[in-house]
């Protein structure tokens, strides 16, 4: 699920290839990925990007990397146009930023955090203890952030995985598929106890949130 969307404010560069690069203060992406540095969250992860604003698609996203005054740390820029960015606070005290390279306008771009599996965590065979585990993990990031005014916040109920293209699940798995071809793994499915075995390592996996 997309955590949330937000603008960012960031000095924009123009280059001579068309491309443009946005540098966005560590700190902001600091305040996100310090709220799952924890055991109890520790298979997750926030993958970031940018959504454009005028087509349902994400901007792409050439290259990413940290910058400080000593040092620049390249970010690997996954499949679908998103990377991570590690937990330091001493990156955050030496007030670096990060660089993206847009093959994109940049004025058209909002940034996009998205709360997800860690990719060593993706799989084609789960048992059921492993996906109650992510469950868990889900249900410990809202329920902490919600805290006392947990009524206003989403709770995890079961799991979406996700596919880079749409697929024939098979018979099994085929009325467990939304519109858009992932697989929504709801209470009903987990209170079956079943394991999973899926027809190719997923995207990613993210909670499946209600109001």
């Amino acid at each position: 699920m997309i955590y949330k969307t937000l603008m960012l404010g960031a000095l924009l560069f123009n280059s001579p290839l068309f491309a443009e690069t946005l540098n966005v203060e560590y700190a902001s992406f600091y305040s996100h990925v310090k709220k799952i540095d924890k055991e109890e969250t520790n298979k997750l992860r926030f993958a970031f990007g940018f959504k454009h604003i005028a087509y349902d698609r994400l901007c792409k996203v050439v290259e990413a990397k940290i910058v400080t005054q000593k040092q620049i740390l390249p970010l690997t820029v996954e499949y679908a146009n998103r990377f991570t960015v590690p937990s330091d606070k001493i990156l955050k005290m030496a007030k670096a930023l990060v660089s993206i390279k847009l093959d994109d306008n940049a004025n058209q771009c909002d940034m996009s955090v998205q709360l997800e599996t860690k990719a060593e965590y993706l799989k084609q065979h789960y048992s059921h203890a492993e996906l109650v585990s992510l469950l868990v993990q889900y249900q410990a990031f809202f329920s902490n952030m919600g805290s006392f005014m947990s009524f206003m916040m989403p709770s995890a109920e079961g799991l979406k995985i996700h596919f880079d293209q749409h697929m024939t699940l098979g018979k099994d798995l085929d009325s467990l598929a939304d519109e858009s071809g992932n697989l929504v793994l709801g209470q009903t499915w987990f209170k079956q106890g079943k394991s999973l075995n899926l027809p190719r390592v997923p995207l990613r996996i993210t909670a499946l949130v209600e109001k």
